[in-house]
């Protein structure tokens, strides 16, 4: 029996031995939830979203037992995990309603209806990072919208995706969600599978590979990936909040955060102090075992992931980068790595180019000029997000229009409003999560038009305030 061996990242200690789900077990999986997904289909709506408001009564039941989870398994801080489960314990029910609105059925010209139907199985392939936030942000609109769903959490994670799968199938129908374990061998068995849409959160290799599979059939698939996230600090910033949000959105979560600012472009009239803030700053981003009192970073999720900062750090100190703090492996047993700031860094050097998802803020002067800012913030080939600080809002709105990303902040970090898609542009993503246009990308828009007969638009309105 092929078994993950998951491995408590702050201690190296075997957790347990979860056993990897095999080819015929994942085609019996697919196969139960294509045969149920007509009777989930057919469930009303307002059925699905109160299902999902019971799961998170049931998530809130069992939110101390899963951010314990959350941090033996990927070595996130226990507050930081415990924020993760309570955010989704409100936000369920919300994202679930969420679904509801953006999927109605909609009249047109009194003669035709538009319903949104589901695609019919979901696969969802979902990381470590996040462990509970990222499968449901996938896993809630799948279900919403009527598709049963076949779930794969990362390896790395087992046993929180599968806690989270028990808290949805205690509420859930038989057969509507399934879990599967495994790694990328079981991922690519699951893509290849008879499933309708994928919906993936990981790297953009991967996803590539994904689209490729999904190709042979057309499949339906979202795709969140990766980001080399630029920062444009100019010469009239806010240094104090600049500097804040470099380190802090550099080094939560070790790093190890999809839309981590990964560049930081600086006015080269005040690359000096905003070095020496950003150090003073890192200094707080004390590590160790998540358990720990006032711990603010955990282990990086494994050995591979710290090996691979490792390299980029050395490479980049070889390459004329000057290191102003950290930069080497910590002493004793676990996956540690210190934060750690590089100044000097060079644009063409592999820390410039490929995703580092640890945690490392790499500082790069610049002449300070607006269009020099654009071009650096867009050398990449990645689109997930970017901040931008200036005292000139018109300048910031500018380059935030200008730089290539789903994502910008002026004068603050990323994010969006309530109703808003995530959106990796470019090679950081296809497809979209949350917001009216994510929710969407979860069913087919299917128009039916009929004569306008007074019983057709009867009909027709029954309908829409049914569905």
């Amino acid at each position: 029996m092929t078994v993950i061996r998951d491995l408590n990242p702050a201690t190296g200690e075997l957790i347990a031995e979860i056993p990897v789900t095999t080819p015929e077990q994942l085609l019996a999986a697919v196969t139960r939830a294509r045969a149920a997904a007509p009777t989930w289909a057919a469930t009303p709506i307002d059925r699905r979203v109160e299902l999902l408001g019971r799961a998170a009564e049931g998530l809130e039941r069992r939110q101390d037992e899963l951010s314990d989870l959350v941090t033996r398994e990927m070595g996130k801080p226990r507050a930081d995990a415990l924020r993760e489960v309570q955010g989704y314990v409100t936000e369920l029910p919300e994202l679930a309603a969420e679904v509801r609105a953006a999927i109605r059925t909609e009249e047109f010209a009194g003669d035709t209806i538009l319903v949104r139907e589901p695609h019919g199985v979901v696969a969802a392939i979902t990381p470590w990072n996040f462990p509970v936030g990222m499968p449901l942000s996938i896993l809630a609109p799948a279900l919403v919208a009527g598709n049963t769903v076949v779930f794969k959490p990362s390896e790395l994670v087992p046993l929180v995706g599968a806690l989270l799968a028990e808290v949805l199938q205690e509420v859930l129908p038989g057969d509507v969600l399934h879990l599967v374990q495994g790694a990328g061998d079981v991922g690519a068995r699951l893509v290849d599978s008879d499933v309708d849409m994928i919906g993936f959160v990981g790297s953009r290799e991967t996803g590539m590979r994904i689209m490729a599979s999904a190709s042979k059939g057309l499949k339906r698939l979202v795709l969140e990936l990766g980001g080399k996230d630029p920062m444009v600090v100019f010469a009239d910033a806010d240094l104090e909040a600049a500097a804040e949000c470099a380190a802090r959105h550099s080094l939560r979560n070790a790093g190890q955060v999809c839309c981590s600012v990964e560049r930081v472009y600086v006015a080269q009239e005040i690359a000096e102090e905003f070095e020496r803030r950003v150090v003073e700053k890192a200094r707080e981003w004390t590590h160790g075992d998540g358990f720990e009192e006032g711990v603010r970073m955990g282990p990086m999720v494994s050995e591979e992931q710290r090996s691979r900062v490792e390299r980029q750090v050395e490479d980049a100190v070889a390459h004329g980068a000057r290191l102003l703090l950290g930069g080497a492996r910590a002493a004793g047993p676990g996956f540690f790595y210190p934060a750690t700031v590089l100044a000097d860094v060079g644009r063409d050097l592999v820390i410039s180019k490929e995703e580092t998802f640890g945690p490392v803020v790499a500082i790069t002067p610049f002449s300070g000029d607006e269009f020099e800012g654009i071009a650096l913030a867009n050398d990449t080939p990645f689109g997930l997000g970017a901040s931008v600080y200036t005292a000139d809002e018109e300048r910031g709105m500018r380059v935030a229009r200008a730089i290539r990303a789903g994502q910008v902040g002026v004068n603050r970090y990323l994010g969006g409003a309530t109703g808003t898609p995530w959106v990796g542009a470019r090679q950081s993503g296809f497809g979209f999560l949350g917001g009216v246009d994510g929710h969407r990308q979860f069913t087919t828009p299917k128009s039916i038009s009929r004569a306008k007969t007074k019983a057709a638009i009867a009909a027709w309105r029954s309908s829409s305030t049914s569905a």
